[in-house]
């Protein structure tokens, strides 16, 4: 007996005359209402049958399938919510994309901190599985985006009160009565229905769980989560590990959309289901036209393509080969009718997820969601030059943001023109790097190892059939995985690991959480306190901490307070302020004494500086947006009492016009003088008014959250504000620089540090106009005249050192024979420069130059081979410039180098002959 048979033999079951089997093909144990049922229903068990002949009593379109799981469920007393984004790092730190309905309720709703938005509750949640990138065309059912409908329900069995929800909605037998009931509302046969027994695990958490085959298609996959990791625990799951049972224990179910449409359809694939208009389109556009006698072999195929899932075969031209002997075709006839479709099934699939995941927000950059997004765009960038598809990219996306209802296409539309111009530019410099790759392993007569091709793409954006192309044009060997994309995937998929928790000291646990004054009101700068307790921290001073107090502690981008806490015999100075798990810590210059009564005084005007900063960040964030567009959004912050800065997300560098735009936009929210409200509210009516933008600057926890609102931006900030917009003064942009490619940074100043930023900017236009000599609006037109003469010197100084080369060239210096090539060896009093420039000239007359100078107070060589010789001036250079005790190499053809030891380089000139006929006849 399993450790979980019992967990799957329902009363259910028992009243409907299920049977428990085995499948002799799978070795799974499943439920069946046929007695004469042997296998369980997946591939390769079974084959799917529906195709040709669909499976439901009508064909559905994505949108009525949606509507009928939704009403129907609504029908059986669920409420439906609206879809998160699939951006999951909006509202949680430990994942980016959404890959499951569940993802929208965790940790949080799961754990029973917070109630759910409904309960019972049902959904149709877009998900993005990078993971399935290299299965999308091939297996026939596999897409990268999919929306999981889903109806979930949250149960407890705790004490009244201890979590967020009470006693038991529904569980195990009604779970699995809804989806017979919907089942046969769509006409299914129930005796074709299997129940695989499949246990679930997942983030420390298990349970027992279905999946729900019918026709060789699974539909659905019921989970209850009920277990949590326990080395003690009762139950040994598939993962190696022990559970125990939990008091939450929640329904999770995922009905595949995309699979329940392509059921009811019965067409070849999921995607002439899920996208018949695009495939047809790019099937026209890529002038693929299959005759009857292909068509009736795309079909016969595609009712055996469940046997190519490349996470379960070792190979798959093997796996296809195989499905070719079934078929009794040759498999590279197969091959080649089938691969043109499949990649039009994966354009069509990867434009849907870059509307999702552009429509979203997520913008292109090298990391966390906007990594992934760039890794699809490009990988459909080739996959749409490779079947020669000529319709624009942008084109193509927006056909599915304008299906999937978005608002912001033109934005969208402007992100993929942005992404492939930086593309082109990626490929161009990334391509020399692949010569000198496929140089290298040629050379050892090595393939070129997977770990290089991940790193060129994750580096250099160069898919790895071009490194392939390139490599065999050099006489390198490179073999790509069937899983290329998805090892790639799996190095940017997970959020990473938050930050370390702070050590705590063992005595912080017996100390109540401070009374935090701040909040009451912001303006107060003096209160009296009890020290609760004091640390020594040695050199680096003490750490107070008070019953109450009014001292900001360091979070959300904004630094603590300081100020002093006084006793009548002493005072001393808070330099710091933080906190632990809701105990704040004053660090302190001295001990004011355990059990003292203290004053409390922060310091006025820093406090001001940072409440203004941070209320002019909201201010500009919402500026940004406004000039920049509704996908800009946090990435960063970092509040100062002279500047601060705002990361945002943006796919370009910003112009000074725009920085003109949101400094308007910033000023004139300021003189509107318009309130700054803040309030405590609940959760999940936040997030439903407001959404998940409300996390700009992080995820509280916590079924109450505090919003700060200006305008119409709202935000969850738990930071101190003014009043008024008008309170924080002026707001000057200082800079504007890129960080990192996606995010751009915006340095601003506030209030007086505005004015103090603004005169240290005209003090410098002064003092320039001084040196001058012309008034400060003459200024830029002087410098363009200065800098414009300058250049021009510049070309003529570069014109007379390229005379000079040549006449140096032309003067006939001592010629060596080096086996048949003629060889200038010579030391000049000259720059690199110069000394590049008349080796150039040499070359081109045919002759090796080997060229050195001690000017600057160091030994240098420049070292220069006509094609064709058989010299490598890289390695002369090598062993000339280790002579005067340095380095140097470069190319074959040309090279530089040197050292400090000036006194050398004569006797190295002296044997550069030598050294120059020992490289050739090595």
């Amino acid at each position: 007996m399993s450790e979980l048979e019992e967990e799957y033999r329902l009363d259910y079951f028992e009243e409907e005359g299920f049977y428990r089997k085995e499948c002799p093909v799978t070795g799974a144990h499943f439920w069946t209402r046929d007695p004469d049922r042997e296998t369980c229903g997946e591939p390769p068990a079974d084959d799917y049958t529906f195709i040709d002949d669909p499976g439901f009593d009508e064909e559905y379109s994505l949108e009525e399938m949606r509507e009928a799981f939704l009403s129907f469920f609504e029908a059986n007393d669920h409420t439906r919510i609206d879809p998160y984004p699939v951006a999951a790092n909006r509202w949680r730190d430990d994942v980016l994309l959404t890959q499951a309905s569940i993802y929208d309720f965790q940790p949080l709703v799961t754990s029973g901190q917070t109630p759910p938005p409904a309960n019972p509750l049902c959904i149709s949640q877009p998900c993005i599985r990078m993971q399935d990138i290299d299965n999308v065309g091939k297996t026939g059912r596999h897409t990268m985006a999919f929306e999981m409908m889903a109806h979930h329900a949250f149960n407890s069995r705790g004490e009244p009160g201890e979590y967020a929800y009470d006693g038991e909605v529904y569980w195990k037998d009604q779970t699995v009565r809804y989806c017979d009931e919907f089942l046969a509302s769509m006409g299914a046969d129930l005796d074709e229905v299997t129940y695989i027994e499949d246990p679930w695990v997942g983030g420390g958490n298990a349970g027992p769980a279905f999946e729900v085959l019918y026709r060789g298609a699974e539909l659905a996959t019921l989970v209850f989560m009920s277990m949590e990791q326990d080395p003690d625990g009762e139950y040994l799951m598939k993962d190696g590990n022990r559970y125990s049972k939990m008091d939450t224990y929640i329904v999770d179910t995922g009905y595949g959309l995309e699979r329940w449409t392509w059921v009811s359809q019965g067409t070849p694939t999921v995607y002439e289901a899920v996208y018949p208009d695009t495939i047809e389109f790019l099937k026209e556009n890529a002038g693929i036209d299959l005759s009857d006698d292909e068509e009736a072999l795309v079909r016969r195929a595609a009712k055996l393509s469940g046997y190519l899932d490349i996470d379960e075969i070792d190979d798959l031209r093997a796996a296809r080969a195989d499905v070719a002997d079934e078929l009794g075709v040759d498999a590279d006839e197969l091959t080649a009718l089938l691969e043109p479709l499949e990649e039009i099934y994966a354009i069509a699939d990867h434009c849907r997820t870059l509307a999702y995941m552009f429509g979203d927000g997520i913008v292109p950059s090298n990391v966390s969601t906007g990594y992934l997004a760039r890794m699809v765009l490009r990988r459909t960038k080739r996959l749409v030059d490779s079947v020669g598809v000529d319709a624009p990219l942008d084109e193509l996306v927006d056909m599915q943001a304008e299906r999937l209802g978005y608002e912001n296409r033109d934005t969208i539309r402007d992100v993929v023109r942005t992404e492939e111009r930086k593309y082109r530019e990626t490929l161009e410099r990334g391509s020399r790097r692949v010569e000198q790759l496929a140089d290298d392993y040629a050379d050892r007569g090595e393939p070129v190892p997977v770990d290089e091709l991940v790193e060129l793409y994750d580096s250099h954006g160069i898919q790895p059939d071009m490194v392939e192309e390139i490599a065999a044009s050099r006489g390198a060997e490179v073999v790509v995985p069937d899983d290329f994309y998805s090892l790639v995937a799996d190095r940017h998929e997970t959020a990473g690991e938050g930050p370390a928790a702070a050590a705590r000291d063992e005595r912080l646990e017996g100390l109540p959480e401070t009374e935090t004054l701040y909040y009451d009101d912001q303006e107060r700068t003096e209160f009296e306190a009890v020290v609760l307790d004091v640390f020594d921290r040695g050199e680096e001073g003490y750490d107070v901490v008070l019953d109450q107090t009014m001292f900001y502690p360091e979070g959300g981008g904004q630094p603590a307070d300081h100020g002093t806490l006084s006793t009548d015999d002493v005072t001393v100075e808070v330099e710091d302020v933080q906190s632990r798990d809701g105990v704040i810590l004053h660090r302190t210059d001295d001990d004011p004494g355990k059990g003292e009564i203290v004053r409390g005084q922060v310091d006025v005007e820093r406090r001001r500086r940072l409440m203004r900063h941070h209320t002019a960040t909201h201010v500009i964030g919402h500026a940004a947006r406004q000039v920049l567009g509704e996908h800009v959004r946090q990435a960063g912050a970092q509040k100062g009492t002279d500047r601060s800065r705002l990361d945002v997300r943006h796919y370009r560098r910003i112009t000074r016009e725009e920085v003109r735009a949101i400094e308007r936009v910033a000023n004139e929210l300021v003189t509107s003088n318009l309130p700054v409200k803040i309030e405590w509210v609940d959760r999940n009516a936040a997030e439903k008014k407001h959404g998940f933008d409300l996390y700009q600057g992080g995820i509280p926890p916590g079924e109450q959250i505090r919003i700060v609102q200006v305008d119409s931006d709202v935000q969850a900030c738990g930071g101190t504000h003014v009043a008024r917009t008008g309170d924080v003064g002026a707001i000057k942009v200082l800079t504007t620089e890129p960080v990192q490619d996606g995010v751009e940074r915006i340095v601003f100043a506030a209030g007086e540090a505005a004015i103090e930023a603004t005169q240290r900017t005209e003090d410098a236009l002064y003092e320039a106009a001084d040196v001058l000599d012309v008034s400060p609006e003459e200024v830029p037109a002087t410098a363009e005249r200065f800098f414009e003469e300058w250049k021009s010197r510049g070309k003529t100084i570069d014109r007379l050192k390229h005379e000079l080369a040549e006449a140096r060239a032309a003067a006939g210096a001592d010629e060596i024979d080096i086996d048949g090539t003629p060889a200038v060896i010579q030391q000049l009093p000259a720059d690199a420069d110069e000394l590049r420039a008349t080796a150039n000239a040499l070359v081109d007359e045919g002759k090796v130059a080997v060229l050195a100078s001690d000017a600057g107070g160091s030994a240098q060589f420049v070292v220069g081979v006509p094609v064709g010789v058989g010299i490598n001036a890289g390695e002369v250079v090598g062993r000339l410039a280790g002579k005067v005790g340095g380095g140097g190499g470069g190319p074959s053809d040309f090279a530089e180098g040197g050292g400090p030891d000036v006194d050398a380089l004569p006797e190295a000139l002296e044997e550069a002959p030598d050294v120059l006929r020992q490289v050739k006849r090595a």
